[in-house]
């Protein structure tokens, strides 16, 4: 199958951090790419802004409210044979509300060097590389 005729989504997720530590949430055992780690966040819906689906997603998923987020990076991953998807990730810097587990089996706060202990999605591992040693990728 040619890229060209893959499905295309735009993904934004947000990596909130505190006291050297990063949320990450296990998907349900019935959704897609089941149990597989992820930080949170979700399709933006058609005219959508990256920051407004942010929000949006971290409200539904965390029941948390963003004040502040800063684009820290970006790139495309191919799921062959499924999708193409542009990945938008944000540094939350503020926000509001306790973090609260609406849709996930579960979250965690983990340790930046053992992000790489857990079962990522494929399309977050070329991130999560660069957490677990923090090459290049400001977060504070």
């Amino acid at each position: 199958m040619k890229i060209q005729s893959l499905k295309r989504i735009e993904v934004v997720a947000g990596l909130i951090c505190e006291n050297g530590r990063v949320l990450v949430c296990q998907r349900r055992a019935n959704a897609a790419f089941p149990l597989k780690w992820e930080f949170p966040g979700g399709k933006v819906e058609k005219g959508e802004q990256l920051e407004e689906a942010l929000r949006r997603e971290l409200r539904e998923e965390l029941q948390i409210e963003v004040d502040r987020a800063v684009k820290i990076y970006h790139y495309k991953h191919v799921y062959p044979g499924i999708s193409e998807v542009a990945l938008t990730f944000f540094r939350i810097q503020r926000y509001r509300g306790a973090v609260k587990n609406l849709i996930f089996k579960q979250i965690a706060w983990v340790e930046f060097e053992k992000l790489l202990d857990f079962d990522f999605l494929e399309g977050d591992l070329p991130l999560i590389r660069k957490l677990a040693t923090r090459d290049g990728i400001e977060l504070m």
